[in-house]
C-alpha cells in the first residue's frame, strides 16, 4: 500500500510518451472485438436455451420461441440505453459496482462487485467449456481431452491479454467479423430457402413433461436472457477505449445491441417457421447451418468457426475484470497490487487471477458446460438490477432534463430483470445455482474484511493527520562481509555515506580464517571497525541477527546494508550466494531495523 498518499494519488497511472496515446487503447470497431464476444457468440447458445425448455411441452410450444425472443430483446434494447447512461455517467468503468457505490452504497455495491466477478470468471469457463465441446464433435478424438484444451485456450488467452488489451482486440478482428458474416448468412439463406437444405444429427423422442403456462414461458425467458450475458462489459472497460472514450464505448454499446438484437430474432424466426427441435449430437445452431448452407465443407467450417468465437468470447473477461478490480484496488476493497499495471495498460495481476480462478473452476467441473450453465447468468443479471436501481436513483437526485422518461427505462429494466434473476435462481437452485448463493456473500464478506484492515492500517498509521515531528537519532550502520575484496569497498563506501558510525561484521568457524581476514583488514585500513564473530555452528544468519539486536538495545538508528553480487545475465543468478537475500528476510521478520541491499552488477 502506498501509505501517505492520498486516493486520488494512488490511481494507477500510465506514462504515454508522445504519439502514444491511443495506440493501446480501443477504436469502436476494436471494442466490439474484444469486449462484446461474449454477448455475440451468446447466439450459440442463447436460443438452444429456449427451446431446450418449450420443448418440455411438445413441439408445439415451440412456437413461443419468437415471441419469447421479441420479449429478450425488448429487454436488450433496455439494457443497452441504460448501460450507454452508465458509461456517460461513469466513464471511468466499473458499471454495476461504480452505479451501487455512488448511488445506492454500502452492501449494495459489494453485492455487485461480488456478482460481477462470478459473472466474469463463469463467462471464461463457459465460453472455453463450450467452445472445447464443439471441437469435439467436430474432432472425435479430442472428447476425451476437453480439460486439457480449455486449459490450452485459456493459456494463450492469457499470454495474450498480458500484452495489452490492443493486442488481444486486433486479435479478435477477423474471428468476430467472420462470426457475425456466418450467422447473418444462416439467418438470409435460411430465410431465402423454402424448406432447409440439409438435416442434421439424430431424432430424440422427448416425453412432454409440461404444459405451456406462465411458468414454462417464464423458464424459457430465464433461460433465453443467459444470451444478455456480457452486454455490461463495455461499460466496465470504458478506460480501455481511445479519446474521446465516452463517445467511442457508447457507440460501441450500440453496435453491440443492434447486432446482437437482429441475429437474436432472426434465428428465432427460423426456429419457429422449421420446427427446430433438440436432435442427438449437434446444437441448434448447427442444425440451423446445415440448413442454410448444406452439410458440406462449409458447415464444417461453420461450427469450428463458432468454436473458436465461444473460445475466444473469453476475451471479454479479461477486458472487463482486471479493470473492475483495479476499481476495487482503488477502494481498498482488495489488494492494491490489483491496482498496479505496466507502461502499457495492462492490469496484470487482475488477469493471472481470473486465469487462475478459471482453470480451477474448470478443472472441479471437468469442462462440463451443463454443469456451469446453471450458474451463469444469475451473477451478470444481479448486476443488471442494481445498476438499473442504481440509476433510478441518480436520476431522481441530479433531477436532469428528461429525468423522468430515463429513470422510467431503467426502472423497467429493473424489474424485467430482477424478474428473470428470481425465476432463473428457483428454477436451477438444485442443478447448481446454489454455487453463486455461497459463493457471492462469500466475496462480499471477503471485500469488507480487506476493508476493515486497511481503514484500521491506516487509523494505525494516522494517515490523514498531521504526525509529530520526526526524532533526531545517531545511526549505525552494519555491513555484513566475508572477505576483503572490491564487494567490500563498495558495500563500505556506500555505508560511510549513509549513517554517522559503520562497522562491519564477519561470521567465521576456523580461528585461523578469522586471524587471516583480521590481518588483511589491519594492512587495507579502510577506517572502519571490524568484528569478527565466532560461530562453531557455522551458521551465519542467526549470529548476524542477534548482534544486530543487541546493537539496537542502545536506542540508536540500526540500518544493515547487505551487498549482493548480481550478475549481468539471469541465468547465472542460480550461482550466487543467496544468503544475503536469507539474511535481510529474516531481519525483517525479527527486527525493526532498516534493511538494504546493495547490488554489485558483474560485467559477466
Amino acid at each position: 500500500m502506498a501509505y501517505g498518499l492520498s486516493r486520488r494519488e494512488l490511481r494507477p497511472k500510465v506514462r504515454l510518451l508522445p504519439g502514444e496515446g491511443g495506440r493501446y487503447h480501443l477504436t469502436s470497431v476494436e471494442g466490439l472485438a474484444a469486449l462484446s464476444l461474449d454477448a455475440l457468440s451468446s447466439v450459440a447458445y442463447g436460443p438452444e436455451a429456449i427451446v431446450v425448455v418449450l420443448i418440455a411441452a411438445g413441439t408445439g410450444a415451440l412456437t413461443a420461441a419468437l415471441p419469447i425472443t421479441l420479449a429478450i430483446t425488448v429487454l436488450l434494447a433496455v439494457l443497452v440505453v441504460s448501460y450507454s447512461q452508465v458509461i456517460a455517467v461513469h466513464p471511468d468503468g466499473g458499471g454495476a459496482y461504480a452505479v451501487a457505490k455512488k448511488d445506492l452504497g454500502g452492501w449494495s455495491s459489494l453485492l455487485a462487485a461480488a456478482s460481477l466477478v462470478v459473472d466474469y470468471v463463469l463467462t471464461v469457463a463457459v465460453s472455453l467449456a463450450a467452445g472445447a465441446a464443439s471441437l469435439g464433435s467436430a474432432f472425435p478424438s479430442l472428447r476425451g481431452h476437453l480439460v486439457e484444451v480449455c486449459l490450452a485456450l485459456l493459456a494463450v488467452l492469457t499470454l495474450v491479454n498480458l500484452r495489452g488489451i490492443a493486442e488481444s482486440a486486433r486479435v479478435m478482428m477477423l474471428p468476430t467479423v467472420l462470426f457475425i458474416a456466418t450467422i447473418l448468412g444462416i439467418i438470409v439463406l435460411g430465410l431465402v430457402r423454402s424448406h432447409p437444405a440439409a438435416v442434421v444429427g439424430t431424432a430424440q423422442t422427448v416425453p412432454v413433461t409440461a404444459a405451456l403456462g406462465l411458468l414454462l414461458i417464464l423458464k424459457a425467458f430465464a433461460a433465453g436472457c443467459s444470451a444478455l450475458t456480457g452486454v455490461e462489459a463495455i461499460a466496465n472497460g470504458v478506460p480501455a477505449f481511445r479519446e474521446p472514450r465516452v463517445k467511442r464505448a457508447q457507440r460501441t454499446e450500440l453496435m453491440l445491441g443492434a447486432l446482437l438484437g437482429l441475429m437474436l430474432v432472426g434465428l428465432a424466426v427460423l426456429i419457429r417457421r422449421d420446427h427446430v427441435a433438440p436432435r442427438g449430437g449437434v446444437t441448434v445452431l448447427a442444425q440451423l447451418a446445415a440448413g442454410a448452407y448444406g452439410d458440406g465443407w462449409v458447415y464444417s467450417a461453420t461450427n469450428v468457426l463458432v468454436a473458436l468465437i465461444l473460445a475466444l468470447a473469453a476475451n471479454t473477461s479479461f477486458g472487463g475484470l482486471p479493470v473492475l478490480m483495479s476499481l476495487l484496488a482503488r477502494d481498498h476493497r482488495l489488494p492494491h497490487l490489483f491496482g498496479l499495471r505496466k507502461e502499457r495498460p495492462v492490469y496484470r495481476w487482475g488477469v493471472l487471477a481470473l486465469a487462475l480462478l478459471s482453470a480451477v473452476l474448470l478443472i472441479a467441473v471437468d469442462a462440463d458446460t451443463q454443469r456451469l450453465i446453471p450458474l451463469f447468468a444469475i451473477g451478470v443479471f444481479i448486476g443488471f438490477t442494481i445498476s438499473q436501481v442504481g440509476l433510478v436513483r441518480h436520476w431522481r437526485t441530479e433531477r436532469p432534463p428528461g429525468w423522468l422518461r430515463r429513470a422510467l427505462i431503467n426502472g423497467i429494466g429493473a424489474v424485467m430483470t430482477a424478474a428473470a434473476a428470481l425465476v432463473f435462481l428457483v428454477s436451477k437452485f438444485l442443478d447448481g445455482a446454489w454455487v453463486v448463493v455461497l459463493a457471492v456473500p462469500l466475496l462480499m464478506w471477503l471485500f469488507a474484511r480487506v476493508e476493515r484492515y486497511y481503514t484500521a492500517v491506516g487509523l494505525e498509521l494516522g494517515l490523514g493527520r498531521i504526525p509529530e515531528p520526526p526524532e533526531r537519532r545517531t545511526s549505525l550502520v552494519i555491513v555484513p562481509l566475508g572477505e576483503v575484496s572490491r564487494l567490500a569497498r563498495h558495500a563500505l563506501t556506500a555505508a560511510i555515506a549513509l549513517g554517522d558510525e559503520v562497522v562491519a561484521v564477519a561470521v567465521h568457524a576456523d580461528p585461523d580464517t578469522a586471524r587471516a581476514l583480521r590481518a588483511k583488514w589491519d594492512e587495507w585500513n579502510p577506517g572502519v571497525r571490524l568484528d569478527i564473530i565466532d560461530s562453531p555452528q557455522r551458521s551465519l544468519v542467526q549470529p548476524v541477527v542477534k548482534y544486530v539486536q543487541r546493537a539496537a538495545e542502545g536506542g540508536r538508528q540500526i540500518a544493515v546494508l547487505i551487498p549482493e553480487v548480481e550478475p549481468r545475465h539471469r541465468r547465472y543468478q542460480i550461482l550466487q550466494n543467496q544468503r544475503g537475500i536469507l539474511l535481510a528476510t529474516v531481519l525483517r521478520a525479527r527486527t525493526d531495523v532498516v534493511v538494504c541491499i546493495l547490488p554489485y552488477r558483474l560485467s559477466l
